[in-house]
């Protein structure tokens, strides 16, 4: 307890080592993920505002979607602009206060959205599989409260992670082998004992993992089954494309999280923690606003009445 205090208050910066040991490929990172960024920010902000501005989407599910997109414009604000720094200037350095936010809001923002796409499927099922009853079962009131209990749950989520690994002491290691501050990275680096800590990040990833997956299956299978049971091919095809938008999200965004977190930090390979993370930090974000808007056609609609205008 002591050492991890003093390792607090020492308050020195920490080196994000990042790609360091592929020079060569900085450069292209750098290009790629400052398209990826660019189209993220446009993307997800033409969600919002096509969703505030057009009556006809102020829906439960595009209410849902206006909050995943705003969340994601926040996640990628968080971790990208400070690892195109890196990736450009010779320093590599974050400060410690610097690190500590990144790593409590990013953490916050993942197990955030994590409830938001449970949340997301359960809203689909309502709508698939109880069409006549939506309205009633999913008013605004109610939309507004669940969107509000993601967010707190992962902010709460976030002040007991982000406690928890304050407490591992350092023993003034402060090179991270990433390109951002998050749990396991900072794990690797501990010299003491982590058993208490990869036993908070896995009981956390159960809770915001494994809970909200378990959920978008049993929704998923309600919709399979209402959808097989329609006698119209058109009703099936519409139903089908009404879920498969979400559920690609679902699978791009959980499956890269499980592998980051569902695993002993120290036993996950440094390459491919890296890049996995890139993917979701950069890619996933960026491929959200695509999904949902190029499968869809009132976004499409919506976009026309809006240029109209």
């Amino acid at each position: 307890m002591e050492l991890s205090e003093a390792n607090q208050s020492s308050g020195g910066d920490f080196i994000l080592l990042g790609f360091s040991d592929h020079p060569g490929l900085e450069k292209v990172l750098f290009v790629v993920i400052s398209i990826f960024y660019f189209l993220t920010l446009m993307g997800n902000t033409a969600v919002i505002l096509v969703s505030y501005l057009d009556s006809q989407l102020h829906t439960p599910m595009y209410f849902f979607l206006s909050n995943l997109s705003f969340l994601d414009l926040c996640f990628t604000t968080t971790t990208i602009p400070q690892l195109l720094i890196n990736l450009w200037a010779p320093g590599k350095t974050i400060s410690y206060q610097g690190c500590l936010a990144q790593l409590y809001i990013a953490l916050a923002l993942g197990s955030t959205e994590c409830i938001l796409l449970a949340v997301m499927s359960y809203d689909r099922y309502v709508a698939v599989c109880q069409p006549l009853r939506y309205a009633v079962l999913m008013p605004l009131c109610l939309c507004r409260q669940l969107a509000a209990l993601a967010w707190v749950s992962g902010f709460s989520n976030s002040i007991v992670g982000t406690a928890v690994t304050l407490r591992m002491p350092l023993c003034g290691r402060r090179r991270l082998d990433h390109f951002q501050c998050e749990v396991p990275a900072l794990i690797r680096i501990a010299c003491g004992d982590t058993a208490p800590n990869e036993a908070e990040m896995f009981a956390a990833s159960v809770i915001f993992l494994l809970a909200p997956v378990s959920l978008i299956v049993t929704s998923y299978g309600h919709i399979t089954r209402a959808v097989l049971r329609l006698q119209s091919a058109a009703g099936r095809v519409k139903a089908f494309q009404t879920g498969s938008s979400h559920l690609m999200v679902v699978v791009i965004f959980f499956g890269t999280i499980a592998f980051m977190y569902l695993q002993p930090a120290k036993s996950t390979s440094k390459d491919r923690g890296r890049f996995v993370s890139l993917f979701y930090v950069v890619v996933t974000p960026c491929l959200n606003p695509l999904i949902y808007t190029l499968r869809n056609r009132e976004v499409k609609d919506a976009v026309r009445r809006l240029g109209r205008r």
